[in-house]
């Protein structure tokens, strides 16, 4: 990275919210001192000099207080949205409690100690390089290539041979991905979501509607069968995606988004129209056959929700560290190795995220590093079995679809006595 660097920072970085995660930055026309300034010193590359630069001012005002249209875009004049024909929960409290609850299990959020934080990874992230565990070893990658010729050999046998269900789970087996899915309005893992909210990766508000009320109640019951069917939605959200504004303005990326089309129209055309219509001989064995298939790959689903749904979703602000709020965030799966090609590496999420450029094949080696780092800095990493995991989400969704009924039946109370002025 050091051709792209045009600058360094001296001194402790002072983290802020970036502006697509809500941060709102104004033009300062007066100079900051030096002793004041986020950036204390930048020793450029083209000059030896140090120069100063002004601090972006922040405007205080949360991406949860700001006005959102239903597109998902703040109102560039700040004028007043109208309100969603269904009342919201109130969900103020119960998040609030949610917050500190996790502050009290989790290290302070002081300078000092988040700084210490920092340093250990920065450590840790040093013995990793040291360690050899960026180093890709191409032999692990030849069983896996082995392994996906000998998935798809078996699968073209039992097509020919007219074996369609079993085809079709060996075509399920051969499916790997590492899905970023959407849940609203189906789930709720947290009480945040009992209202309106803005996704910033999508860039779309999600509002709070019948749908999500009559849906979220029932959210433990559906989250099995919904599961088995997810592979649909990521057809869905990959279309939205490649069709949105969002994937136009990718700079010099932009070549990306038309490969991207042309290959999911070639996955069609193979999988849609040669394998489906034109391999499988009638309507009830092609129904069968691209359910069994999609619904094989329900494990992976359920593997990246156990990594995120059952774990804090407070948020803790912009002075949490990055190692912090990874292990906060995100728990791994223990699995035994031989399993490790069903999970297909997801099962360790949270060393993924604290080291993302590692191959997946050194994960489980460095999962020992990750757990002395956190002995050393407190903070908690979860690892629960894949049973123990899924009984976890379960809990979850279950104990916020009571909070949702709590939260309901208080507000037609107080709409009905008018304690709250609710009518």
């Amino acid at each position: 990275m050091n051709r792209y660097r045009i600058g360094r920072v001296a001194g402790p970085w002072l983290n802020f919210t970036p502006p697509i995660r809500g941060g709102r930055f104004s033009q300062s026309t007066s100079e900051v001192p030096p002793s004041k300034s986020k950036l204390s010193s930048i020793h450029t590359n083209a000059s030896s000099e140090s120069s100063y630069v002004q601090e972006p001012m922040l405007e205080s005002k949360p991406l949860s207080s700001l006005p959102l249209t239903s597109l998902g875009q703040l109102p560039a004049d700040g004028t007043d949205v109208s309100p969603m024909p269904t009342k919201e929960p109130d969900n103020a409290s119960v998040v609030k409690q949610a917050l500190e609850d996790d502050m009290e299990n989790y290290p302070s959020l002081d300078a000092e100690t988040q700084q210490n934080i920092v340093q250990k990874y920065r450590d840790l992230h040093e013995e990793v390089k040291v360690g050899g565990y960026y180093d890709c070893r191409y032999r692990e990658y030849a069983k896996e290539l082995a392994r996906y010729l000998c998935i798809f050999s078996s699968f073209f046998i039992a097509l020919r041979a007219g074996w369609y269900t079993a085809s079709a789970a060996l075509l399920g087996l051969f499916w790997e991905h590492d899905p970023d899915i959407q849940n609203a309005p189906l789930f709720a893992m947290s009480p945040s979501y009992l209202s309106t909210f803005h996704s910033s990766y999508y860039n779309f508000t999600f509002a709070w509607d019948r749908v999500a009320e009559l849906a979220i109640p029932f959210q433990r019951y559906t989250y099995y069968p919904i599961m088995g069917i997810a592979r649909f939605n990521l057809y869905f959200l990959s279309w939205c995606h490649l069709l949105s504004p969002r994937s136009k303005t990718l700079g010099a990326a932009a070549w990306t988004r038309p490969t991207e089309i042309c290959f999911m129209l070639m996955y069609w055309f193979l999988f849609g129209y040669c394998l489906v219509w034109r391999s499988i001989p009638t309507w009830p064995l092609r129904i069968m056959f691209v359910l069994v298939s999609h619904i094989i790959t329900m494990p992976l689903h359920v593997q990246i929700t156990l990594s995120h749904w059952a774990m804090s979703t407070s948020d803790f602000g912009e002075a949490e560290s990055f190692p912090q709020h990874q292990l906060r965030t995100t728990m791994d799966v223990e699995c035994p190795a031989w399993l490790d090609f069903i999970h297909g590496g997801l099962q360790f999420q949270a060393v993924h995220h604290l080291f993302p450029g590692v191959p997946r094949h050194n994960l489980r080696r460095l999962q020992q590093l990750v757990i002395r780092f956190s002995e050393e800095t407190n903070i908690k990493y979860k690892r629960l079995s894949f049973v123990a995991g899924n009984k976890d989400v379960l809990g979850k969704l279950g104990e916020v679809a009571n909070q949702l009924e709590l939260m309901l039946k208080c507000q037609k109370h107080m709409a009905e006595t008018g304690e709250s002025g609710l009518h």
